[in-house]
């Protein structure tokens, strides 16, 4: 992805601009946690942490929510450092979900939560999209419940669960 090669460039110029050179004397950096308030290297605002995983801190902006690598940031005492403005930031993630919802599109593969496809998109609008799932029945559902993956869409079920959702009550 796009946003991936830049995050993951950008971290690499963070790390190389930002950083301050280690001496003996200094203390360890502070955890990334959720809270902490994300600057530009001139001390604008970006944003503020919502969220970490292992690997990725989700920063929340005055829009958007955006998903970067661990390694985008240089941690200062009170706050999270990155080489983009808040405006350069809510454009690479526009940018990000233009590309993404751009493959979601009629034949395009739905993958399931388990990672394996659970079918192919039939019909998409605005509001409902169609799926023809493996075993070729259709489920009719809103847009909303498709997220944009990689490669087409994504859905947080597995086959079996949309399966139970299209077989017939008894």
């Amino acid at each position: 992805m796009k946003f991936r090669k830049l995050a993951i460039g950008l971290a690499l110029v963070s790390a190389a601009v930002l950083q301050a050179p280690a001496t003996a004397q200094q203390a360890p950096a502070p955890e990334i946690q959720a809270g902490m308030k994300v600057e530009d290297p001139q001390g604008g605002a970006v944003g503020t942490v919502s969220a970490v995983t292992a690997d990725v801190v989700t920063v929340r902006t005055d829009r958007l929510d955006a998903q970067m690598p661990r390694s985008a940031f240089t941690v200062a005492p009170d706050k999270l450092l990155i080489s983009l403005t808040r405006a350069e930031l809510n454009a690479e993630v526009e940018r990000a979900q233009a590309a993404a919802q751009s493959k979601l599109v009629a034949g395009a593969t739905v993958t399931g939560s388990k990672g394996t496809p659970v079918g192919t998109i039939d019909a998409i609008d605005e509001q409902f999209v169609t799926l023809k799932l493996v075993s070729g029945k259709m489920i009719r559902m809103p847009r909303s419940s498709l997220g944009a993956g990689p490669e087409g869409g994504i859905i947080g079920l597995t086959a079996e669960e949309l399966e139970a959702k299209v077989a017939p009550s008894r």
